[in-house]
């Protein structure tokens, strides 16, 4: 069977078990009787959700995809109150990047209005607090932290390679120095989570999170697609090898069913993004990330039933080393369509073997 195989599978069942038509969202767990779980609007998640709409779209060509996020969209908007931006910077940006790729996959000019409106927004959380950076939220002004700042700079520069305007690749650089100067511990290049967040300026080196390598990583690469300069290539290995060393077993860690269901398939996507950017030219480091990717996918491949055909129900749970028991949450399911769809694109350019298991 082919990753783009199993790829659509773990689409097939977020579709499947989460999206409900009644709110144009998805339910944030399964089992979820009458809408009953969505207590809480993960306005974050669903970006999420639309990045890996446009995974699909990309690999498939298929309708539905395309379908699907247009009732996100509006479904979004309208939980949102009629808009898209809110008090959190870091979410506001997960927005601004899946609606970017949006646009980039349909020209739908709605998507693009919506990043653009976002990133608008987004600049404003700037402040010399701590010496700049993007704040992580809107009342908490001087708390500045990996979450906030990764991401601003791959949707900067992302934006600067859509459309060309110089201001986005300087506010790019801006945020990637200010991250790489203040959270990258400088003898590893492991990435720590925040600073300044009890207003005392110390930096919680304890938070070690899949997260934060994973965003730090995709602005590294970004800024290299931009600039062509090689130290953000560097930058970026660096800290991919510095999370392998950090979760040295091979198999990344479970991290919760509530947002850290997500977090590590956000680092799963930024390694492919890395792989995907440097592994045509034949570099060892690209390699020894595939097989990394191709170790956990495999393993979470195993998990959910392999080729049984009695176990197709292919939910992902929060260890991808086991089948999930009970509820499974939204987060975690995302996280298991970015590797399955990171895995399609490498086996489609050739970094990664194909597979009949």
């Amino acid at each position: 069977m082919l990753w783009k195989e199993r790829a659509e599978q773990a689409q097939q069942a977020l579709e499947r078990e989460f999206w409900n038509p009644s709110i144009r969202m998805y339910d944030i767990e399964t089992p979820c009787p009458d809408g009953a779980c969505n207590t809480i609007f993960h306005y974050w998640w669903m970006a999420h959700a639309a990045d890996g709409l446009v995974d699909g779209l990309i690999r498939s060509g298929d309708t539905p995809y395309a379908e699907r996020l247009a009732e996100l969209h509006e479904g979004v908007r309208t939980k949102n109150g009629g808009a898209f931006p809110n008090l959190l910077y870091d979410d506001m940006e997960w927005m601004g990047i899946a609606w970017l790729r949006a646009y980039g996959a349909t020209g739908e000019a709605r998507y693009q209005e919506t990043a653009l409106a976002l990133w608008d927004d987004i600049r404003t959380g700037w402040n010399e607090t701590m010496g700049g950076g993007i704040a992580w939220h809107k009342e908490q002004l001087g708390y500045k932290n990996t979450p906030a700042n990764g991401p601003a700079a791959i949707l900067a520069a992302r934006l600067y390679r859509s459309f060309g305007r110089e201001e986005d690749l300087d506010w790019a650089r801006r945020i990637y120095d200010w991250l790489k100067a203040h959270l990258v511990d400088p003898a590893s290049g492991f990435v720590w989570d925040g600073m300044n967040r009890q207003g005392d300026g110390a930096i919680d080196k304890d938070w070690r999170f899949t997260y934060c390598q994973g965003v730090f990583v995709g602005a590294a690469v970004e800024l290299y697609r931009a600039t062509g300069d090689r130290v953000y290539l560097d930058d970026a290995f660096r800290t991919a090898e510095a999370a392998a060393a950090e979760w040295a077993d091979g198999v990344l860690p479970d991290e919760g069913e509530g947002d850290g269901g997500l977090f590590k398939g956000i680092l799963v996507r930024y390694l492919t993004e890395l792989v995907a950017e440097a592994g045509t030219s034949g570099e060892s480091a690209a390699a020894a990330q595939a097989d990394w990717l191709l170790r956990n996918a495999e393993t979470l491949w195993a998990a959910i039933g392999g080729a049984d055909g009695e176990r197709r129900s292919r939910l992902i749970g929060t260890d991808w080393r086991a089948a999930p028991a009970g509820k499974v949450t939204l987060s975690a399911q995302l996280s298991g369509v970015f590797l399955f769809e990171g895995m399609a694109v490498l086996e489609q350019r050739g970094l990664v073997p194909a597979t009949v298991r």
